[in-house]
């Protein structure tokens, strides 16, 4: 059956800023205080978007959270009106304000986990929204991005919504940056691979220096609610010594599309044994796995965490060749650079590369794998989708005047504290959701 992958990119929110809430990511807590430009920051995910759906490649929209929250501050004890809340927030608890105005619901790739009807018993297409319950700041979001996804994938024939896992910590699920799915071509039956970090329940290794935030506990039970078998689905350890290096979720370290699995030599625990039930359970659906591994001696781990070279889209091109797209900071980097051209070079799959500047993302730990959630679609499901979330000249024409003019162009962590900024926010995302036909998803519009 005829099928896409779809990139649905997350819109860069208008609180963008540099508090350096994410301990274990090297690049959020490294830039902690810099000066954000959140106008530059949405219009250079909104560049990506539109070249590559011009490109042909599919290509939507997930709209921003509302921040900061004050629904949280309430919950949290602050009282009295919105701008008292902040100010009140501000005074006491002024890095709890920066948590609850975090833009970080931009990166996407955490925003679900995605299994498409392909894979699963009832053949609809399964969202399991992530808790993200190993960091405040992002566990807040899940409310508003099930509602936001329910805006969007809301034909209930063809789509089916789950809510986040409880929110503790053996269920930590940080959704499709720890997912990858293998397949000979989209609209065949595929192996989903879930990565996990740590095994709450007799787990025989974790890293020591950063938290794992992956548990397989949690993988276990997303594969459950997709309805997915145990011949099409895949458990596999990342490397302890790599999150402990950096790599905080497995799209740091790794990416697949279609059959192939990009990956660095030292992405994960056990690997000889897993990729041989990975070639094994894909054999059945009669995929050739093609891993492609690139050497330490190449591209250290630090390399790949500074360039974010693994936080790439692996984009399937009309004559089925593979284009990797990759951030500036790739280029920048000789030893990275030098190994995308070899590869690009050498005969396999991947034959292109594609850059972007996504510096204001980069600085805060988030690349174009993270920008995104890929989201496989026959043709009836595409059809069946929000169409006002999906990117053409039209959608773009009207989101970069919408960012021109509700955004700043400068945010320091001290700028949170400005009540206006909340206001700010509440007028734009009113105007979003009538711009991407979205309805109320937003908690001061109920």
């Amino acid at each position: 059956m005829t099928a896409y992958e779809a990139n649905f990119d997350g819109l860069v929110g208008l609180t963008h800023n540099y508090a350096g809430l994410s301990f274990g990511n090297v690049a959020s807590t490294s830039n902690k205080n810099a000066v954000a430009n959140p106008k530059l920051a949405a219009l250079q995910g909104l560049e990506k978007m539109k070249t590559l759906a011009d490109m042909g490649f599919k290509q939507g929209v997930l709209p921003p959270q509302e921040r900061p929250c004050v629904h949280t501050l309430r919950k949290l004890g602050f009282s009295g009106t919105d701008a008292q809340v902040i100010a009140q927030a501000a005074k006491k608890a002024p890095r709890l304000l920066a948590n609850v105005s975090s833009a970080s619901s931009m990166w996407v790739a955490n925003a679900a986990t995605v299994s498409p009807s392909a894979d699963t018993a009832d053949h609809k297409v399964h969202f399991t929204v992530a808790n993200l319950n190993n960091k405040f700041h992002r566990s807040i979001e899940d409310g508003t991005t099930g509602r936001a996804l329910q805006a969007i994938f809301r034909d209930d024939r063809h789509f089916s919504h789950h809510d986040a896992l409880p929110q503790q910590a053996i269920m930590g699920d940080e959704g499709a940056a720890n997912h990858n799915r293998l397949c000979a071509s989209y609209g065949d039956a595929g192996v989903e691979v879930f990565v996990y970090g740590r095994q709450a329940f007799g787990g025989e290794i974790e890293p020591q220096k950063y938290p794992a935030r992956q548990t397989r506990e949690a993988s276990e039970a997303v594969a459950r609610l997709h309805q997915l078998n145990d011949d099409n689905t895949v458990f596999l350890q990342q490397n302890p010594a790599v999150i402990d290096q950096g790599v905080f979720h497995n799209d740091v370290i790794a990416v697949s599309n279609g059959p192939v699995l990009f990956h660095h030599q030292e992405a994960f625990h056990h690997q000889v044994a897993a990729f041989a039930e990975i070639e094994r359970k894909l054999a059945r659906v009669g995929a050739e796995f093609t891993p492609i591994e690139v050497p330490t001696s190449k591209v250290s781990v630090q390399d790949a965490v500074h360039t974010y070279l693994f936080n790439s889209q692996l984009l399937t091109k009309p004559d089925g060749s593979m284009m990797i797209v990759v951030p500036q900071e790739s280029r920048n980097n000789e030893r990275v650079w030098m190994y995308l051209n070899e590869l690009v070079t050498s005969g396999g799959p991947i034959r292109d590369i594609r850059v972007f500047d996504l510096r204001e993302s980069m600085c805060n730990g988030g690349g174009p794998a993270c920008l995104r959630l890929r989201v496989v679609l026959t043709e009836q499901e595409l059809q069946a989708t929000n169409q006002r979330a999906v990117m053409n000249d039209a959608l773009y024409q009207s989101l970069t005047h919408w960012v021109g003019k509700h955004y700043r162009d400068r945010l320091t962590e001290a700028d949170l504290a400005d009540p206006q900024l909340l206001t700010e926010n509440r007028t734009a995302l009113d105007e979003l959701t009538q711009i991407m036909g979205l309805g109320s998803i937003y908690p001061f519009q109920q």
